[in-house]
């Protein structure tokens, strides 16, 4: 897993790349962005960018898996 952060001024934005055995990956994505009456402390935007990446990642990943299930199976028939 690859944890990618950028920083443009008051805006930080986060990837999270899992790469699994091959040559397949899941991304997921992440911005923060200070506010200006916020006190500038980089490390905040990088945890709360990072932790949506994160978070979308999960998202992402739990979307894979559910394909997975259902491909091998196929539709349901009632």
């Amino acid at each position: 897993m690859r944890i990618c952060l950028s920083e443009d001024g008051d805006e930080t934005h986060a990837r999270a790349v899992l790469t699994t055995g091959d040559t397949a990956y899941v991304t997921g994505r992440g911005a923060a962005r200070r506010h200006p009456v916020d006190r500038p402390v980089p490390e905040t935007g990088d945890e709360l960018a990072v932790s949506r990446a994160l978070e979308d990642l999960a998202i992402r990943l739990h979307d894979v898996a559910a394909d997975a299930i259902v491909a091998p199976a196929g539709p349901v028939e009632a």
